[in-house]
């Protein structure tokens, strides 16, 4: 028999699900919760049903955004002709904390991996080869794992179609790791360093 009542447990459960939370740091945390004061618990809450309820994918890149374009697709001062082709909407949040690139992205939405089932047209390679006129240069910043430089040369077979410039950040980020988890020095040097490929 569980000495905690039902709603306790289910959030425990819940908050287990959290990527990096165990069964124990869940415990902790629902503790907390259940000691905070009712008008904190509110808007925490509240707060994450607006995420629910207010983010959307950009229409152009699919970063996630609260209008009808991202900021950074709405950026008149970003470079229209540098375009950084991420995984995740969390690589592009990496990329942004360096203050160093100044084009735009377009978000993946994920990479080829036949073993899970996802193919080119589970990932948003349409609309990026959509945005190509030839005259930029497009950076591939997968992460540099199996998939990540299987999703790479595929792109890069793609927009070479398009006579477009393509590139692949640098060395300087470990081959599987992930962007999420780079230090941003590392990451500004992987893209001064960038090659074409």
């Amino acid at each position: 028999m569980d000495a905690l009542p039902e709603s306790l447990n289910r959030l425990v459960d819940g908050l287990s699900d959290f990527p990096g939370i165990g069964k124990k740091t869940a415990e902790r945390m629902a503790f907390y919760l259940l000691k905070s004061n009712d008008g904190w618990a509110q808007n925490l809450a509240k707060a994450i049903m607006d995420v629910k309820e207010q983010i959307h994918e950009c229409p152009q890149c699919h970063n996630i955004s609260d209008t009808s374009s991202c900021s950074i697709c709405s950026d008149a001062k970003r470079d229209p002709s540098l375009l950084c082709v991420v995984e995740d909407t969390t690589d592009l949040v990496v990329f942004e904390k360096t203050n160093h690139f100044r084009g735009k992205y377009h978000v993946l939405g994920g990479v080829l991996s036949p073993l899970d089932g996802i193919g080119p047209e589970d990932l948003h390679f349409d609309t990026l080869l959509e945005r190509i006129n030839g005259e930029e240069e497009v950076i591939i910043a997968t992460n540099p794992s199996a998939e990540g430089e299987t999703t790479a040369l595929y792109l890069a077979k793609l927009l070479k179609e398009h006579n477009v410039k393509v590139t692949r950040l640098a060395s300087g980020i470990p081959v599987g790791g992930d962007l999420e988890y780079t230090d941003e020095a590392t990451l500004v040097s992987a893209l001064e360093g960038r090659r074409e490929i």
